[in-house]
């Protein structure tokens, strides 16, 4: 369900903010459940922060996510690439 939302939905928007290139959405079973974790990446902090504001650590969940999930986290967690080997 989730899946199709963030293909659909999220993807095309993002994509749209200047600064985004590239997200990953992840996916695990966990107790029972499925758990989903998305990994974007920025150009810089102040793409990031024109995208979420300026508290970039508050999550930015839209309508149709927040319908598409059971629960979210409200903050997000931001790190630097020390190492990128592709």
């Amino acid at each position: 369900m989730y899946p199709a939302h963030f293909v659909q939905n999220v993807i095309p928007a993002i994509q749209k903010v200047d600064g985004f290139l590239s997200a990953d959405l992840l996916s695990r079973e966990f107790e029972g459940k499925i758990e989903y974790t998305v990994i974007s990446r920025w150009k810089s902090m102040d793409a990031v922060k024109a995208f979420a504001g300026e508290n970039p650590s508050l999550a930015v969940i839209e309508p149709g996510a927040v319908a598409a999930l059971e629960s979210f986290d409200d903050v997000v967690i931001h790190y630097e690439v020390a190492v990128h080997v592709s």
